[in-house]
């Protein structure tokens, strides 16, 4: 079972121990971790933190996922223009 409120995006980098991720469902909010399992344990505490930023901040917060997913990817490289 997730137990995350929104989807998680975990993006894996060319350091084998670098990890990036961030929320389609709630905009703002990334974050970085070593492994597959840190991004995950980071994102279900960073989320509560960010949700309570926003309410403080007197900011919509979106609606929970009922239906949330994990997906882990190769990180997209940004084009330069």
């Amino acid at each position: 079972m997730i137990d995350l409120p929104y989807s998680l995006t975990i993006e894996a980098t060319e350091e084998p121990d670098y990890f990036g991720f961030y929320s389609p469902d709630l905009e703002g909010f990334t974050g970085i971790g070593h492994s597959v399992e840190d991004c995950i344990y980071k994102a279900r505490w960073g989320m509560r933190e960010h949700i309570a930023l926003l309410r403080e901040q007197g900011l919509p917060v979106p609606q929970i996922n009922s239906d949330p997913k994990i997906i882990v990817e190769n990180e997209k490289k940004q084009a330069v223009a």
